[in-house]
């Protein structure tokens, strides 16, 4: 089973059918996606469950659907557990971005942490997990999918937000800030925590 979303909506690819869940239940082979993402964006349906039979083709079937686009990012902390954030389209995110061709997924997590926030001498400490979801570019929707790592750093110098890329804001919050924050984030970062 996988998990995408579109905004705050959620699509589940999924293998097996739930009768309860039946009336949001379509065969992906078969779904229309700027039909189902405008009935998701009108609040016509509020999830939508994608239906394959083979769990190893899922993945490999929505890519022939929606352009993939491969990203990676960090969830960074420093020496005192505090967490970087950024502030993008008024909601608090996690840096990240997308893979320059012939660049390792590893070195693309550092390199977009580093562009975003200014933050240097990071480490990777382990592979999270990875998210999906839905965005329109250039008037068609793609697919990203985010490989996520926990980083560390002693950086304590100062932090600068990549303006071109819409951050206004680069900080470090606590446990009590980032549940807050959290409040305020995209449901595939809430999940990374």
């Amino acid at each position: 089973m996988y998990k995408v979303f579109i905004n705050e909506k959620l699509i589940i690819l999924s293998n097996e059918i739930n009768k309860h869940e039946i009336s949001d239940t379509f065969l992906l082979k078969d779904v229309d996606f700027e039909w189902l993402i405008g009935k998701m964006t009108s609040k016509k349906l509020d999830k939508a469950i994608l239906y394959h039979d083979k769990c190893d083709e899922i993945l490999p079937l929505l890519a022939t659907k929606l352009p993939l686009v491969e990203a990676a990012g960090g969830l960074v902390k420093n020496e005192n557990n505090d967490v970087l954030f950024i502030l993008r389209n008024g909601k608090w995110d996690l840096p990240k971005g997308k893979t320059e061709k012939g660049e390792d997924i590893k070195e693309t997590a550092i390199r977009e942490v580093e562009e975003e926030t200014g933050v240097k001498g990071l480490t990777i400490t382990d592979f999270i997990t990875k998210t999906y979801h839905v965005f329109k570019r250039n008037g068609e929707y793609r697919l990203k999918l985010t490989h996520w790592y926990t980083m560390r750093t002693e950086y304590d110098g100062e932090l600068f937000p990549e303006f071109e890329e819409d951050i206004v804001e680069v900080v470090w919050k606590n446990e009590a800030e980032t549940t807050e924050a959290l409040q305020n984030s995209y449901e595939n970062i809430k999940l990374l925590f």
